[in-house]
């Protein structure tokens, strides 16, 4: 019970906390006389709150207008195939010289990477060796095996299970494929791999919201450059499902026979498998973008409706 006297100067208790005579806290005079000394009450402090962005997840804070954001992937990429393809048929020779040839050469070069041949590609044709080597095949083991880790160290499974794929690839190109055949693999790889490369350009659309991808002008960028070379690629073939003669036979000077016509005459391709060939991997390429394009589509009207 609490004396009527301050435990400290025995001083009539005021009504206060502390004695107005000597300025003691009466109740910590009080342990100090009956315990010795007075118990430390730590302060109390204020949790900061939690930001609206981070709570409610990192996209939120990426995209700063879901409602656009979902807007903007559910038309950008039609859209963009809509203008390419127009494109295409206004001005085909453009389209191909600025969009199409980049594509259509680092096509090439990962076609010959993978098959363990060193690759230069230039604007208008890919230096490529006779024989296989032993740096490149090296070089790209160990760019993947990198890329492995640095998605595993960020937790990105998915990567890793493609880089996997890509080694299991790279290992089936370098060591079970034949030189001949690796060269028809290689010059198909022009066309073939530059639609995978465009449809892979377009989907980065739907990723990197927390990158320079993103907030820069890349992503729109890439869409575009993705789509015209898409477009420039794969209508050729399309249009040779029904017209051979369009086929794109022919000899560049200085650079040499077109694709079409070594895979035909040096390796003995028909021109029907030619044409069903490219189309399947056009229509497989399309097929893969249509799958990126549903989820991201999806993923956006999920966030727009959480942020409305």
């Amino acid at each position: 019970m609490a004396t009527t006297t301050c435990p400290w100067c025995n001083a009539p208790r005021s009504a206060g906390p502390a004695c107005g005579r000597c300025g003691a806290d009466y109740a910590k005079a009080e342990q100090i006389r009956s315990q010795g000394r007075a118990q430390v009450v730590a302060p109390v402090v204020a949790e900061a709150p939690i930001p609206m962005t981070i709570a409610g997840g990192i996209d939120e804070r990426a995209v700063e207008d879901p409602a656009l954001e979902l807007k903007l992937c559910v038309a950008a990429i039609p859209l963009a195939l809509l203008l390419a393809t127009v494109f295409h048929f206004l001005t085909p020779g453009m389209q191909r010289i600025v969009f199409g040839m980049p594509l259509h050469e680092l096509g090439h070069a990962v076609s010959a990477w993978f098959c363990g041949f060193w690759a230069i590609p230039t604007l208008w044709k890919t230096i490529i060796p006779e024989e296989r080597g032993l740096i490149a095949p090296i070089l790209l083991a160990g760019a993947i095996g990198w890329m492995m880790v640095r998605a595993w160290q960020a937790e990105k499974v998915y990567l890793v299970v493609i880089g996997a794929a890509l080694l299991v690839v790279q290992a089936i190109g370098t060591f079970y494929l034949r030189e001949s055949t690796a060269e028809a693999v290689f010059i198909f790889g022009g066309d073939g791999i530059g639609m995978v490369l465009a449809a892979a350009l377009m989907a980065t659309f739907f990723f990197g919201k927390r990158t320079q991808l993103y907030k820069g002008w890349l992503r729109w960028g890439f869409l575009f450059i993705g789509a015209a070379a898409f477009a420039d690629m794969f209508a050729t073939w399309w249009v040779a499902r029904s017209d051979f003669a369009s086929i794109p036979y022919g000899e560049i000077e200085g650079v040499g026979f077109s694709d079409a016509l070594r895979l035909t005459r040096e390796h003995g391709w028909t021109e029907e498998a030619l044409v069903r060939r490219f189309v399947g991997v056009g229509v497989a390429s399309l097929a893969g973008l249509a799958a990126v394009y549903a989820w991201g589509v999806r993923h956006a009207w999920r966030k727009a409706r959480e942020s409305s």
